[in-house]
């Protein structure tokens, strides 16, 4: 596997004025000030975080859905280390009992906010906490039949919280087998299973795909893996371009973990029915190769949108590429003044995962989450304060930029005193002459002093004409 000098590169550009790339959004803003008169006065972040969590024990769901959205703005707009130290047992267990007696909507809220939770925290153990507290009840919560909304973002958290605070791969395995049983449910005789919508199956397998970048492919079951990749196979089938797409990088990872040619050497060495296996396995990496190959040259339909159309084609052009050539796409991202570059579909794929995650609060983690950096191998060139900057209001800004206000005045003040002394001079000179004063030679020392102090020119004058004897003029013009 190598690398092509001369491939396409594919840029993914963060635009800074984007809505997205924004930290904080108007609602954190006007919870963060209070308006008196005409000036803006600015509260303690923390203590609106205080309140939000408070509002987390009240019975009204509402209420606790609003308190969500807040901490979840406030994460998204600074990573909140101090309060996460103070409140981390209270938060997540508060989180977790949304999952029993919340909505859909309060369940996907407090579902962000456990993930946010663990990527502030970071490889830590608290990480690997948040993960054996929160699987049961997101296992549970998976289980009850409910809106597309609250699986996917209950899908996102296992795998965040799975990909941060994993510190075995049985573990990895098991959160990737929970969700694995959404599409693929192991089912009694009697029971029929129902089909999965499209949407719940582009998130299943785009969280799989994320925990499978921490895996070692030569590690993985035999059987199970095979199974996987037959599955992924049909999705190049279906019409949905996102299922289409997300099934494409998880086989594209697979061939870049090397999974298939483990496969292959393990039913090549195998005494039962190891011929049969082997050849199974090459017409399956060829069935692959030759759907990859009409996905990247598909021509489009009616009412087809042209830009889901190229991406699918870009896609699966590197896919093919890669299976081949063996040559990794590259692809480029800007994150406010630096960029990062991926080169592998490991890498590619995580950044991607995070980047929907996190949202409104991608550049700010980027920026200054060191877990995501280390992970993501980013190092951003200039280092930004955590502290946000005062914001400054009308008032104060006709207090400093007025002609008349009393800090321009002063300025005017000073200037004008500069002005003066730059004015200001002063000269000296000491001589010596030599007279004749009734016939007798007589040394006269004087010495002239002028000077200007911005007003008028002084000067003195004074003349010595012997060590016991000094006349001394003086007068001012």
């Amino acid at each position: 596997m190598g690398k092509r000098k001369t491939q396409r590169k594919s840029v993914a550009l963060l635009d800074s004025d984007d809505d997205s790339s924004v930290s904080s959004s108007s609602t954190l803003r006007s919870d963060l000030m209070s308006v008196s008169g005409t000036e803006e006065v600015p509260l303690d972040k923390d203590s609106l975080l205080d309140q939000a969590l408070e509002a987390l024990f009240e019975k009204r769901g509402s209420t606790r859905e609003k308190a969500l959205s807040s901490i979840v703005e406030a994460f998204n707009g600074n990573l909140q280390h101090q309060f996460v130290e103070k409140n981390f047992v209270t938060l997540l267990h508060q989180c977790l009992n949304s999952f029993k007696r919340g909505s859909a909507q309060e369940i996907s809220s407090a579902s962000h906010v456990i993930g946010l939770l663990a990527l502030t925290v970071g490889c830590e153990d608290k990480a690997h906490e948040i993960l054996e507290e929160s699987f049961s009840a997101i296992s549970q919560a998976l289980k009850s039949p409910s809106e597309l909304s609250k699986i996917s973002s209950l899908l996102e958290c296992l795998a965040i919280i799975t990909f941060v605070g994993g510190k075995e791969p049985e573990e990895t395995e098991r959160s990737m087998q929970l969700m694995w049983q959404l599409v693929r449910p192991k089912l009694g005789s009697n029971v029929v299973a129902s089909k999965p919508s499209t949407a719940l199956i582009t998130a299943v397998v785009s969280a799989w795909s994320f925990l499978l970048t921490t895996m070692d492919g030569w590690r993985l079951d035999t059987k199970n893996w095979q199974e996987s990749i037959s599955y992924f196979s049909s999705l190049l089938d279906k019409e949905d371009r996102s299922v289409r797409i997300a099934a494409g990088e998880a086989l594209a990872l697979i061939f870049e973990m090397g999974s298939l040619e483990k496969f292959s050497v393990e039913a090549k060495g195998s005494s039962d029915g190891s011929q049969e296996r082997f050849t199974h396995i090459q017409g399956l990496k060829a069935k692959i190769l030759n759907q990859v190959r009409n996905l990247s040259a598909e021509a489009g339909g009616k009412g087809s949108a042209k830009k889901d159309l190229n991406n699918q084609r870009n896609l699966f052009r590197d896919i093919l590429e890669f299976i081949e050539d063996g040559y990794s796409p590259e692809s480029s991202m800007k994150i406010g003044g630096d960029s990062i570059s991926t080169s592998t579909w490991s890498q590619l794929i995580q950044l991607n995962f995070l980047k929907r995650f996190l949202g409104g609060g991608f550049v700010k983690h980027m920026q200054e989450n060191e877990f995501i950096q280390e992970v993501l191998g980013f190092e951003p060139k200039r280092k930004h304060f955590s502290g946000s900057e005062r914001h400054i209001s009308s008032t104060e800004k006709r207090l400093y930029k007025s002609p008349n206000s009393v800090l321009n005045k002063a300025r005017t003040q000073q200037l004008n005193k500069d002005r003066m002394l730059s004015q200001v001079f002063s000269y000296n000179w000491i001589g010596k002459v030599t007279s004749k004063l009734m016939g007798l030679s007589q040394l006269i020392c004087f010495e002239l002093n002028v000077r200007h102090d911005g007003q008028a020119v002084l000067w003195d004058f004074s003349i010595a004409h012997s060590p016991n004897f000094t006349e001394a003029y003086s007068t001012k013009s």
